[in-house]
Formats: C-alpha cells, sequence, structure tokens
C-alpha cells in the first residue's frame, strides 16, 4: 500500500553508535531491542557509561530482551510497563539532557513516531535522531474527521475506533501527532466499502 513519492512516510535506517560527549539515549520495545544489541556489538566508540535504556518490552517479540538488555552494563536501564508509561521519563530525560545527545529509536512504527514526538517537543531535530524499524507494519491512525486514533492496524480499510467511520489509511504520515491519516472510505456513497484486507502485517 505504500505509494512512492509522498514525503511525510517515513524513512528508517540501521542504529549506529556515533561519537558522543554526553548522554547516548535508547528507546525500544520488545521488537526492536535487538536492534541495540546488534550497535552496541558493532559499536567502534564507547558509549555505554553515558547510555541510557528506556526499554518497553510489550510486543510481539517471542523473547523479552530486558536482561540482555541490562547485561549491556548501561550507565542507566529503565523497564518500562507500557509505552503510555515511559513516555513521561523520556521528557523528563530530555528535559535535563545536554547539546550532544545522541537519540536511537528502534522497534515498531508505533513507539518510534511517538518517542520521536516527545523528542520534537522537547526541541530536538527529527533528522538527528536515529530510527530502526524492527517487528510489524501495524499503524497508529488519526481518523480525520473525530481525530481519534486508532492503534495497531493492519487492514485496509479500518473502522474507526472512536466515531466508527470506516477509514482509507493514508500513506501520508503526520509526525506532529505521530500517526498516519485515515479518510471516510465510503463518504460519497455510504455503505460501499471494499473487502476488507490485511495490509499492515
Amino acid at each position: 500500500m505504500l505509494v512512492s513519492g509522498i514525503k511525510s512516510r517515513p524513512v528508517y535506517g540501521k542504529l549506529a553508535i556515533r561519537p558522543g560527549p554526553t548522554l547516548h539515549l535508547f528507546v525500544a520495545d520488545a521488537e526492536g531491542a535487538q536492534a541495540i544489541l546488534d550497535a552496541a556489538k558493532t559499536a567502534t566508540v564507547p558509549f555505554l557509561d553515558k547510555a541510557h535504556i528506556i526499554y518497553i518490552p510489550a510486543g510481539a517479540a517471542p523473547k523479552n530482551y530486558g536482561e540482555a538488555l541490562k547485561a549491556l552494563g548501561p550507565d542507566m536501564f529503565y523497564l518500562g510497563p507500557s509505552l503510555a508509561a515511559a513516555l513521561p521519563r523520556l521528557a523528563q530525560t530530555l528535559a535535563t539532557a545536554h547539546m550532544g545527545t545522541q537519540i536511537y529509536l528502534a522497534g515498531t512504527e508505533g513507539l518510534i513516531g511517538q518517542a520521536m514526538k516527545v523528542a520534537i517537543e522537547a526541541g530536538v531535530d527529527h533528522l538527528s535522531m536515529q530510527t530502526e524499524h524492527r517487528g510489524s507494519e501495524e499503524r497508529r491512525v488519526q481518523c480525520v474527521h473525530c481525530k481519534g486514533i486508532t492503534e495497531n492496524v493492519r487492514t485496509q480499510p479500518v473502522k474507526c475506533a472512536h466515531c466508527g467511520l470506516t477509514l482509507l489509511v493514508r500513506d501520508h504520515y503526520s509526525r506532529r501527532i505521530a500517526a498516519f491519516q485515515g479518510v471516510c472510505i465510503d463518504a460519497e456513497e455510504p455503505g460501499v466499502v471494499p473487502a476488507t484486507e490485511e495490509a499492515f502485517p
């Protein structure tokens, strides 16, 4: 369902430890933890004595990587019960961060987008953050009609969890709200809706 040429569509890379005089801040979910472990293996500069890992094990990954991440020996390690619980800690950490802080986000698009939103609100340029997508293609979708957010969207179309409209999930992405846009698919012909298919496995 990806449409080429949509500039707002996120582009992800591969985590690589950069030289940094201050904090190395990592945020990952269960799917993204292995990206941190892989980056640590290939690091060519010391960083763990200045590393802060925020890890949210909730997710579809069959293994909890908490012990492996702690075994790296980061300066600080936080195990969050949920992304919602971890985001205030991220905001607090960024509020006291200094120039040169390196930010690494890994995992599902929902985690990357919401963590990036917090960082942007703290004044960090989105282009300065490293991201690596791991895990499912599930999307976080905002209904443009009621503004409600539907999490973990796998199908096209999808029913809005708030107002019940059937939405076409567009590839247009908003960093401001960390979500893709969903528009009513049967606005002109109510009830005429294509068959639902898994589009974001």
